[in-house]
């Protein structure tokens, strides 16, 4: 019988073998609080139904790390999401803005519910009474929330506004993600598509490849994935593939990547359905086995397994995901000698340009979109720069690499601040 899938022993797993790297066991003073959460909340969401009654929902967030900043992360709604995954994404976090260096920790949030089910006005007073539920432990200062699986801007504008009126001021640094007239900031909504990009470019350009005419596939056709793909198309890659939840569509001389985006835009968020001349769907088996340059993860956690990664044939996989790949999937990965550029590296553009919605929102004054662009560009590219000294200076793969860096970092603040009392 095969082992049942545990996201948070799959990231501890790793983070263990990258604080072994560097000289720490599992027991040492330095490092022994990384491997748990600070706080793990768990709550109770009544809901008034349109039908008059009251449903109860289960909610949770995790604060993994307070270590180097406020805790950081997103709220998913998914009829799936449990402790244990809030905690390793809690956890991814606090990797992901050690490794982009920004004055964060790491924090989750889920509520376990298939939003496509509730109506508007259920969505909203879910949204609005789970933020009361976690009020007591977040904060500008202490914790602050940002979008997710099947979470919007909306979400956050409801937050905000469930927060304001507890405070009886608005506060709008409380959460990131929000629309422009909230105090959003320009550049966010493809932020983490536009880090995924740069970081393949520097890849390419450290290997000295060509990106023009490179084939992509993408999974996931979401906020992430579709960003993504529009931006690698107008670097010249070549999208062959692209899958939701729904379909997957394949084409081997290319992609309209912007009118499947367009498509998917006028119709539930969904490329079902959608077709142009010598595209055909195909199946999932054969698109984890198309023979592409990259392969761009962009859906769920754990879509990259045993059960799959033998037909994988990609030269490079960009995890656009949160831990879409599974540690023994990563080793077979590592033996074929295929490139995974890590989620904690990859995808951490929307972290860091919420970073810079969060520092705007805290003094009172909007960037313009250049150079939010600008300052993204420069710390993605100086991440993957420290991520590439390590992988050369320790002969070990990018994600193990990734997580020696943020280690390093997170250590070093933990044994300068001490433990409190």
């Amino acid at each position: 019988m095969a082992k049942q899938y545990d996201p948070y022993e799959n990231m501890l797993s790793i983070l263990d073998s990258a604080a072994a790297k560097l000289g720490h066991s599992k027991d040492d003073n330095d490092y022994v609080g990384i491997r748990v959460p600070e706080r793990a909340l768990i709550v109770s969401i009544p809901v008034l139904m349109d039908n008059g009654k009251i449903q109860i929902f289960e909610g949770y967030r995790v604060q993994h790390s307070s270590t180097r900043g406020p805790c950081k992360g997103g709220v998913r709604f998914h009829p799936d999401a449990n402790l244990n995954e809030v905690k390793a994404l809690a956890a991814w976090m606090t990797i992901k803005c050690a490794v982009a260096n920004i004055p964060y920790g790491g924090a989750k949030g889920g509520v376990k519910v298939d939003p496509s089910k509730l109506s508007e006005g259920e969505l909203m007073r879910l949204t609005k009474r789970y933020t009361a539920q976690i009020l007591p432990i977040i904060g500008p200062e202490r914790d602050i929330a940002a979008p997710d699986v099947n979470t919007s801007g909306k979400n956050m504008a409801w937050m905000m506004d469930a927060y304001s009126m507890m405070k009886g001021y608005a506060v709008p640094a409380i959460v990131t993600g929000k629309p422009l007239e909230l105090g959003g900031s320009l550049g966010r909504p493809k932020a983490t598509g536009k880090g995924a990009t740069i970081t393949l470019l520097n890849y390419l350009k450290k290997t000295g490849q060509n990106p023009v005419g490179m084939t992509v596939a993408v999974q996931g056709f979401g906020n992430v994935g579709s960003a993504g793909a529009e931006l690698m198309h107008a670097q010249g890659f070549k999208v062959v593939a692209v899958s939701d939840y729904n379909t997957i569509i394949y084409k081997k001389d290319g992609i309209d990547v912007n009118a499947a985006i367009a498509f998917a835009e006028n119709h539930g968020h969904t490329i079902l359905g959608y077709e142009e001349p010598g595209s055909k769907t195909i199946s999932a088996d054969e698109f984890w086995g198309l023979n592409v340059d990259v392969l761009f993860p962009a859906a769920m956690e754990n879509q990259i397994n045993e059960k799959n990664v033998n037909t994988i044939k990609a030269k490079v996989i960009l995890e656009g995901a949160n831990g879409p790949t599974t540690v023994e999937a990563d080793k077979i990965l590592a033996q074929k000698g295929t490139v995974v550029l890590p989620d904690v590296l990859t995808n951490a553009g929307g972290v860091v340009v919420s970073y810079f919605e969060w520092v705007q929102n805290l003094e009172s004054f909007m960037w313009e979109e250049d150079e939010v662009n600008r300052n993204l560009n420069k710390i993605m590219t100086k991440a993957f720069d420290e991520v590439w000294g390590i992988h050369k200076e320790f002969n070990v793969p990018f994600r193990m690499a990734a997580y020696m860096l943020a280690l390093r970092r997170i250590i070093k603040a933990k044994s300068l601040r001490s433990i409190f009392p």
